[in-house]
């Protein structure tokens, strides 16, 4: 027994020590892990993700919209960075148009599309070129666009106000799914002015907006003690959120610190630049007449300077033996600016731009080529723009002609049946009337208009594209403007197409087949006809 006591008791010894050495170890990992973060947070990465772990606060978001949209309007690149990218997206226009147009029985879709974007209010906060311009700047700046449909509830026509990103304070989601918002809060100062006294008073404001396509059968009518505007709905459109995210950041906020540092980059440049132009001359004299010599050097000329040489510059000296007077050498001195073009890069990467455009110069490798040339992934960027804007503009059409038809003296008939799932409303028009809102961006990249033309008659020439579809094609190819207003000439009162190039009879067999009158359609017996001769009537 006492043999076995010994060899246990050394067993249970061992086993301690083991376990001693292990907690040590243990404590050695601890401390190296401490000292990887302490090195991280010294490297400065824990303070660049320590806020960002979910999302940047309100507060953080306002104060970066806040800095982006200075330099949208102070710093060269920024300004220039954002107005190439609405260039890009909007600078050809775009072409919109709902293909019910009133023809072959349908209900006129596109009148009701075509007078909600020509109301001057429309006009002057989305549809117009001047809207257009400050929204694409603002997702540039803010990162997010925020419009609210004030809908007519008797007649269903919407007006478009754009709404500051700064008053929207919280956005409120389906607790199931954080991809749902169901409500905006709207925070903002209204100013009232007596017109009597001309006193200003402020009101500090709060109120909450649907999103669009949310209309639960129960309404609030408050929230918080706050009203609910259920007549004016709000679509909410952001660019570089990540997944979780409520709000988008600006496309500039990449591109503030080396904004920055190319800034202080060309400051420095043209203080040494400065520095190096004080003195342009080195002189030297032996012995005792150096004094002098120094002194007539620094002394500036007494007789006024002509009008052509305001500085004096170019003059003759002439010198006495021993006297020496030489250009200052600037090889051991850095003057090149174009050290700084990887800084610049740097914000046309964070802008979507290519940097000989950013800058205007192809610089000492590049050409005018190069420099006017759009490569294939910034045009791919400017696309996917304008894919988004695609994506809102269709969200706001369908409102407007939801709206057309729930009004009860709305333009439109059909039904707003509801999911039983999701309680999600849905459109339908009346009399098979094609609710589809066509919006037509053209081509980025310049394309030969011999090439596109040949390419748009081949394929007329298979015979598989509608006439008028084809029209539409040359037309765009052409530069065109307003073509819907064009292609209403192609088409008869009942909405056929009417082939421009066809003959007169074969148009007049066409429309007694329809069982129209011929000679109407080809203009026989019309005011514009001559009258006959007087000997015919006779006869």
């Amino acid at each position: 027994m006492g043999l076995f006591t010994r060899k246990r008791d050394t067993a249970i010894a061992e086993a301690s020590s083991r376990a001693y050495a292990a907690e040590a170890s243990v404590e050695i990992l601890q401390e190296g892990m401490a000292d990887l973060e302490l090195m991280l947070e010294d490297q400065g990465w824990e303070r660049l993700v320590g806020g960002a772990d979910r999302e940047f606060s309100r507060a953080g978001l306002t104060r970066a919209a806040k800095v982006a949209r200075v330099l949208a309007i102070q710093h060269p690149l920024i300004k220039r960075g954002l107005a190439l990218r609405h260039s890009y997206v909007w600078g050809q226009g775009v072409e919109i148009a709902a293909r019910a147009d009133g023809n072959n029985g349908a209900q006129d879709v596109n009148a009701v599309i075509t007078a909600f974007m020509d109301d001057p209010g429309n006009k002057a906060a989305l549809t117009g070129a001047q809207a257009r311009e400050e929204l694409e700047r603002a997702l540039g700046t803010d990162g997010n666009v925020c419009l609210a449909c004030f809908t007519n509830p008797r007649t269903g026509f919407v007006q478009v106000r754009s709404i500051l990103f700064d008053e929207i304070t919280d956005v409120i989601c389906n607790p199931d799914d954080r991809d749902d918002p169901w409500f905006y809060r709207r925070q903002w100062v209204q100013e009232t002015i007596d017109p009597a006294t001309a006193y200003r008073t402020t009101t500090q404001m709060v109120a909450y907006y649907p999103a669009v396509g949310y209309r639960p059968r129960s309404r609030y009518k408050t929230i918080d003690g706050h009203p609910v505007v259920w007549d004016a709905p709000m679509i909410h459109g952001s660019v570089n959120r990540l997944d979780g995210w409520k709000f988008g950041i600006g496309d500039a906020y990449a591109a503030i610190t080396w904004a920055r540092l190319y800034r202080d980059f060309l400051i420095d440049w043209a203080t040494l630049v400065k520095a190096l132009s004080q003195f342009a001359w080195r002189g030297s004299r032996k012995g005792s007449k150096a004094q002098r010599a120094r002194e007539a050097l620094t002394r500036r000329p007494t007789t006024p300077a002509p009008a052509a040489n305001p500085n004096n510059v170019g003059a003759t000296v002439l010198l006495d033996e021993g006297q020496n007077l030489e250009a200052i050498p600037k090889s051991g001195a850095t003057i090149d600016s174009e050290s700084g073009r990887p800084l610049a890069a740097m914000v046309a990467a964070a802008l979507g731009v290519p940097v000989t455009m950013l800058l205007a110069d192809p610089g000492t490798t590049g050409n005018r080529a190069t420099a006017e040339t759009l490569d294939r992934p910034t045009s791919m960027e400017m696309n996917g723009r304008r894919s988004f804007w695609t994506s809102l503009l269709d969200r706001v059409h369908e409102h407007v002609i939801r709206e057309a038809v729930r009004a009860p003296q709305g333009p439109l008939k059909g039904s707003l049946p509801r999911d039983p799932v999701t309680g999600r409303e849905s459109l339908v028009l009346a009399q098979d009337t094609d609710a589809t809102v066509e919006i037509t961006w053209p081509a980025i990249d310049d394309v030969d208009m011999d090439t596109l033309v040949k390419a748009i008659v081949a394929a007329d020439g298979t015979g598989k594209l509608p006439p008028e579809e084809t029209v539409k094609l040359l037309l765009r190819a052409l530069g065109v403007k307003d073509i819907d207003e064009l292609l209403e000439e192609f088409f008869d009162d009942d909405g056929h197409w009417v082939d421009p190039l066809a003959s007169a009879g074969q148009a007049a067999v066409d429309a007694f087949r329809r069982g129209q009158d011929p000679a109407a359609l080809v203009g026989a017996g019309g005011e514009d006809d001559p009258e006959p001769p007087p000997e015919d009537n006779e006869a």
